[in-house]
């Protein structure tokens, strides 16, 4: 029964490649393909030649065709040769596009995904599937094309120059063939479960060192160098073993190979001696050419003999690019999505529940508006759903019941591009690309003018300590930003949302990373330039949102209080109690009567 599986998912996966991605590349494997044939024939032809070369040097009769048999042996070589060169280079450039194209797929597949599906994926994983799968596809088809075009042809051409010049003799070859094949077959017995193996242990090299590209600092404090080394050292050892397996089993063909090779030409020079190979005593040129037509078969036939096992090794990577591409987007846009309809902005939210991956639900039965052109802020403690809330309005999730909307449409009847026009983000974890500032800035009106983007940059306060860099706006900013400060990349961030000129701007601890001054200055911009802008801030330190028209207390889900601030603070409830355990710390101490 699970062989039968595996065979069906073997050969399902194998033809869905050969039929996807050698069809793509039809016309360059076409070239390759008939290459091969012309290095088949050609190899073929040099052991028949080895007849004429050996009776021409020994036989006084041929003597005078000498010329014309070397001119024919530098033709066959010269053709061989430059068949060789276009198999390789044709095969190489197919192969190449099929990565090329697998990647591509596999990343546009990725982003069709909505945001749990990635947070419920290792990066290590993806990436150990986006590259070395692409690479196992392209792998797996060189196999297949060399080994049924090339090697089996040759082998062919050299066994019918083998029969034809000494049909007894060729009994051997047929008699060791099956045995170097029943040799080969217990190597797939252990290949694919090794094979799998270390794919795992690949990941986890890929996530040790990203890990500690990401929390170097986390490292260095907490002294976890010696942590790192050993799971690092771990995951070398384990990928090392298993390399060392995989190899051990893929060894073994040459020798037992070239073990009987050995013993049929030594079986051969023993029949021919002894007289029994035929009626006739056979020339020297014909044992010649059997002899060398047995030897370069031994190529050929040793690779078809490793041909399995590399399909099977092969087939692991085929299977996990595949898996990916197969799964279900988590995110999808309706068949029948619309362009969300010119609005002022107004976010409602009507009995909606959300939980992630079915769990206890993180918004329960939630109604709420966020009225347009106002600024609405979102205060509680942590974990109490305030940036699900985000997640929900960007539609990163879908509400397990209920909808979110914006200007009365319901967010998953409009289409995802015109949602994201609509909105305009600025997150607590300030993220950037590894480009230029002015890059990082421009991404989010890709048609801004330089003078726009400065513009922005002006009104965030980052204007300023950009043009102290080295390049200014043309300075790179490396990996997430690495040279800068965290404040230094929340105004990016900031002046990236305010370039948008979205309806909607959503801030989620927008300020958190800027000092008291800097704070100051850009929520100034902010005022100016989110009039008319339906606006909602996600804040822990509530002298952020002293100064927004509303206020909801969310907790467990749930909106429990909310109103201006003079309603809250008159209310003595959740909010006071708030604003009371931020601000009463900052009241003078009342003095120590001695």
């Amino acid at each position: 029964m699970m062989k039968r599986a595996w065979n069906k998912w073997r050969s399902g996966y194998m033809g869905r490649l050969v039929g996807e991605s050698f069809y793509a590349q039809g016309r360059l494997y076409g070239v390759a393909i008939l290459a091969m044939i012309a290095v088949a024939v050609t190899t073929a032809g040099s052991a028949y030649m080895m007849e004429y070369i050996v009776d021409a040097m020994t036989s006084p009769d041929l003597q005078g065709w000498a010329h014309v048999i070397a001119l024919g042996v530098v033709l066959l070589f010269l053709v061989k040769a430059i068949a060789s060169y276009i198999q390789a280079i044709y095969l190489a450039r197919a192969g190449n596009r099929i990565v090329a194209e697998q990647q591509d797929k596999v990343y546009r597949k990725l982003l069709r995904h909505g945001v749990s599906f990635f947070s419920n994926n290792e990066s290590s994983d993806l990436l150990m599937r986006t590259t070395h799968g692409a690479q196992a596809a392209r792998n797996l088809i060189d196999v297949l094309v060399t080994g049924f075009v090339r090697d089996s042809l040759t082998l062919v051409g050299l066994v019918a120059v083998m029969v034809y010049q000494q049909p007894v003799l060729s009994v051997l070859f047929f008699v060791v063939g099956p045995i170097a094949l029943l040799g080969v077959r217990y190597l797939l017995k252990s290949v694919r479960t090794i094979m799998q193996a270390e794919f795992k242990s690949l990941a986890e090299i890929i996530r040790v060192l990203q890990e500690t590209s990401a929390g170097i600092k986390v490292i260095k404090v907490f002294s976890l160098e010696d942590r790192m080394i050993n799971r690092m050292d771990t995951a070398i050892r384990k990928v090392e073993q298993r390399s060392n397996d995989i190899a051990k089993l893929q060894s073994i063909a040459s020798p037992l190979m070239e073990f009987l090779a050995g013993l049929a030409v030594a079986g051969v020079l023993v029949v021919s001696t002894m007289g029994i190979a035929g009626t006739e005593q056979p020339s020297a040129g014909q044992l010649m050419s059997f002899i060398t037509a047995l030897l370069m078969a031994y190529e050929p036939a040793k690779r078809l003999s490793k041909m399995r096992v590399q399909i099977e090794t092969n087939m692991v990577g085929v299977g996990m690019l595949f898996g990916l591409l197969d799964q279900d987007d988590t995110m999808v846009e309706s068949p029948e999505a619309h362009d969300l309809i010119e609005g002022p902005g107004q976010i409602t939210l009507r009995n909606a529940t959300f939980g992630y991956q079915g769990a206890v639900s993180v918004i329960e039965d939630m109604n709420v508006t966020f009225e347009a052109g106002k600024t609405t802020a979102l205060v509680g403690q942590s974990g109490g759903g305030k940036s699900t809330l985000f997640g929900l309005i960007m539609r990163f999730y879908d509400p397990d019941e209920g909808s979110v909307e914006i200007d009365g449409q319901d967010l998953r009847e409009v289409s995802f591009s015109s949602l994201r026009k609509k909105i305009s983000y600025v997150g607590q974890d300030t993220f950037l690309f590894s480009t230029s500032i002015m890059d990082n800035l421009r991404c989010s009106a890709p048609d801004a003018s330089d003078e726009d983007v400065v513009a922005a940059a002006k009104a965030a306060h980052a204007h300023e300590f950009i043009m102290e860099l080295p390049q200014g706006y043309e300075t790179q900013v490396g990996e997430n930003g690495t040279f800068l400060s965290g404040g230094q990349k929340q105004r990016i961030a900031i002046a990236r949302a305010i370039l948008r000129k979205s309806e909607i701007l959503l801030l989620d601890e927008a300020t958190s990373a800027l000092d008291a001054e800097s704070e100051s200055l850009v929520k100034k911009a902010l005022d100016t330039l989110t009039k008319d802008v339906t606006v909602v801030v996600i804040a822990h330190r509530l002298s952020t949102v002293l100064e927004a028209d509303k206020i909801f207390v969310v907790q467990d889900g749930s909106i429990v209080e909310q109103g201006s601030l003079e309603e809250l603070m008159k209310k003595n409830g959740s909010f006071r109690n708030l604003f009371d355990q931020q601000f009463k710390k900052h009241e003078p101490k009342a003095e120590v009567a001695e």
